[in-house]
């Protein structure tokens, strides 16, 4: 669970705090699978990768909730405003992702204090595999 974190501790430039991601396996594919319903056989089924001529492949939306795990590690969820994220490449079975962004804006707009941040989740290879950003509300220190 995410600490407090003030608007006044905030600078543009700051990194949020790394998150770093065990290696895919397919036993954590299938669960996910079965948990979102997604049954692709590129994400749940070896065999029909090889078939295809492509590898085993992660489902997009899980490493998505890798990024959203790393935002909601550092800012409590209850301050997220937005989230969004663009799937640049293909995360495959033993890939460790790691998650790591920085604070790239921060300002009053009205009574909130808003800070924007990019987001990026890499493989060991620091192969690109999500681009996003998200923007939070932060409280005052008192």
């Amino acid at each position: 669970m995410a600490k407090e974190v003030y608007f006044q501790d905030i600078s543009v430039g700051d990194q949020i705090p790394s998150l770093v991601k065990g290696a895919v396996k397919h036993m954590q594919l299938v669960k996910y699978g079965g948990a979102s319903g997604d049954f692709n056989p590129l994400h749940v089924d070896p065999a029909f990768g090889k078939a295809v001529g492509l590898e085993q492949i992660s489902h997009g939306m899980l490493v998505m909730g890798f990024v959203g795990q790393a935002i909601t590690n550092w800012v409590p969820k209850k301050y997220l405003r937005k989230f969004s994220a663009r799937f640049v490449g293909m995360t495959r079975l033993d890939d460790v992702v790691t998650v790591t962004g920085k604070v790239t804006d921060k300002k009053q707009e009205g009574s909130n204090n808003v800070i924007r941040c990019d987001v990026f989740a890499r493989n060991q290879k620091d192969e690109l595999l999500i681009a996003g950003s998200f923007e939070a509300s932060l409280p005052d220190k008192k």
